[in-house]
Order: structure tokens, then C-alpha cells, then sequence
């Protein structure tokens, strides 16, 4: 069955690579600024750093005192506690801005920004900008500036559900994923109800299928949990052989940007399929067991990069007419 939506995919296209090492020749480095100091936007600013076409420019917070607000300034970064207003403040704007905050802080963010041409990269489950996938949709920004990353359940279970609906007539998707409680901080618990709803819209849109569910569970578990995600599909007449040749082709694109993306089991039984994931964290400030903000945050900063590529692929094509 057809399983992209026309508004939010772009088939055929590849998510790209990460660029690190040295900067490519002829693509200058784009100005950045990161809004929200918690366990995602501390992340962010540490895979921005490793970037070979990203330069940290601003880390936006409220609280001077905080741990994501220190760590960015032992990195080198230029820190502020003025939230959202130091970031309009800037002598000139930021070629792209990434919020970490919340949904509804989100929406009056992009109320702000817009007039101002950034690129502006949604982590929050706020509905409001382009949905991203990028091994579905490749990581092209829209023409609005607001990209969304849907969620973290999102990002790891789209990729598999997009795969399964092209090649099986699936009627019902379920995706249930569980979370430390330790990396599930205040923003995530109050987007609970957004997080539901936007999961649920994106595997509707990047599916096709008008039945779905989305889930997530936060667990007290000690040691914490590791992250992972279950992907439930009812496809009348799918084999074994067949879903998991589909499911280990979407995974090993994925892996591409976020190596820690594993297939821990797939089974089929009488058209019902359920194929379980687990991603730990490739990351310098995350615990193995938030691969949860590792999958997003690696999307974000792969839509950035691929944003600053374009950037210059367009200013050279500019020069030579």
C-alpha cells in the first residue's frame, strides 16, 4: 500500500550521513543555538561540538546555575540564561535553532522565529513543523523553516512501521515504548498527552494507515531500563522470512546516524507481526540507556548539517551563473 503522506514525505530520498572529521571544502560552518539545558539539549550541544559543519554559537536557558548551562560552558560555548529572548537579542540570527524545551513552549518559539528565516528544529512532540524521519523522508528542511522530529518513540519506530505498510497490506500498527524514568525528565512528563497524539499522527501520515496506537511507558526499574520499542502490525498474510529481510533493511539505514538502533526480535504469527527494538546511546554526555534522546537528537543534528551542505551546494551554483 502507499505509506507516505504527500504533505509530510518525500519518497525516495536518503537521510544522508553525519559530517565529521574535517569540514568539507567549500561549506562554511552554520551558526547554532540550542534553547533548553536538559538531559536532550546537553546531548545536542555535545554532538553539535563533534560537528564538522556546526558551530555552537548560543545555549539558551533560564536557570544560570544549571548542569546543562555549566557543561556547555566547560565545552566552550557561549551560555545565556535569558531563555527564548537572548536568542531574538542576538546581533544577528542564528542559521538554525534547536528547542528542547516543550510543546507548548515550542509553538510560541516558532511564533517568534519565523519572521527571521531560521531553521528552526523541533524536538518536542508539538505538531507544529514539517514531520522528519530521515531514513523516510531524507532530511531536506521545508520552505516554512520549522522541522519537526516528531518524538523519540517517533524516530524509532516510523522507519520499520514505513517499511512494513510498502510491502505488507497492514491494517492496525501499535508502537509501546519504555523509557527510563531517570532520562524521562519534567518536559517529557508534561508532554505526555502530545507525545501520544503526535506518535500516533506520524504513523498515520508516514503509513498510511488510519488505525493506529501509540504507547509509552516510563519505568522505575533499577538498573534503568534500556530503551526500547515494540512494533505491533496486523498484516494478513505476511511471512517470518519476508518481514525480517524488511525489518533489517530499515534498521541497518537507520544505523547509518544512529548506530545503537538494534532488532532484538521479530515474530509473525497468523498475520500479526511484532518486531522488538532496543537503542542504546552513542554519546559523550547520555547513559548507554537513554537511546531514546540519542535517536532524536542525531536526526536533529543530521537535518542541521545536511541543511548547511545545501546552504553552500546553493551558494556555489549562485557563484558559477
Amino acid at each position: 500500500m502507499t505509506a507516505t503522506a504527500a504533505d509530510t514525505a518525500a519518497p525516495g530520498t536518503t537521510a544522508g550521513t553525519p559530517v565529521t572529521g574535517a569540514r568539507p571544502d567549500g561549506v562554511p560552518p552554520l551558526s547554532v543555538a540550542v534553547i533548553g539545558t536538559g538531559a536532550i539539549g546537553q546531548d545536542l550541544v555535545s554532538k553539535i561540538c563533534g560537528s564538522a559543519v556546526l558551530e555552537c554559537a548560543l545555549v539558551a536557558g533560564r536557570d544560570p546555575e544549571s548542569a546543562g548551562l555549566l557543561r556547555a560552558a566547560r565545552l566552550g560555548c557561549p551560555t545565556t540564561a535569558g531563555g527564548i529572548d537572548a536568542i531574538l537579542a542576538a546581533p544577528r540570527p542564528f542559521d538554525v535553532v534547536f528547542d528542547a524545551t516543550s510543546a507548548r513552549a515550542h509553538a510560541e518559539h516558532w511564533r517568534l522565529l519565523r519572521p527571521l528565516g531560521t531553521l528552526l528544529i523541533d524536538l518536542t512532540p508539538s505538531r507544529t513543523g514539517r514531520m522528519v524521519v530521515p531514513t523516510v523522508t531524507g532530511v531536506q528542511s521545508p520552505p516554512e523553516g520549522n522541522v519537526s522530529l516528531i518524538s523519540c518513540g517517533g524516530q524509532a519506530s516510523v522507519p520499520l512501521a514505513h517499511a512494513l505498510a510498502e510491502r505488507f497490506d497492514v491494517t492496525y500498527i501499535e508502537v509501546v515504548s519504555t523509557v527510563a524514568s531517570s532520562i524521562a525528565g519534567r518536559a517529557t512528563r508534561l508532554n505526555l498527552d502530545e507525545y501520544v497524539a503526535t506518535t500516533s499522527q506520524a504513523l498515520t501520515a508516514f503509513t498510511g494507515v488510519r488505525d493506529t496506537k501509540a504507547i509509552l511507558n516510563i519505568s522505575p526499574a533499577v538498573p534503568p531500563a534500556t530503551f526500547r520499542t515494540t512494533v505491533h502490525a496486523v498484516a494478513p498474510g505476511a511471512g517470518t522470512g519476508e518481514v525480517r529481510a524488511v525489518v533489517d533493511e530499515a534498521a541497518e539505514q537507520v544505523r547509518g546516524f544512529a548506530p545503537g538502533y538494534r532488532v532484538l526480535g521479530c515474530d509473525v504469527h497468523d498475520g500479526v507481526v511484532a518486531v522488538s527494538l532496543e537503542i542504546t546511546a552513542d554519546s559523550s554526555v547520555l547513559p548507554p540507556y537513554a537511546g531514546n534522546l540519542d535517536i532524536i537528537d542525531a536526526a536533529a543534528v543530521l537535518v542541521a548539517e545536511q541543511h548547511a551542505v545545501r546552504l553552500a551546494s546553493a551558494a556555489r551554483q549562485e557563484v558559477d551563473r
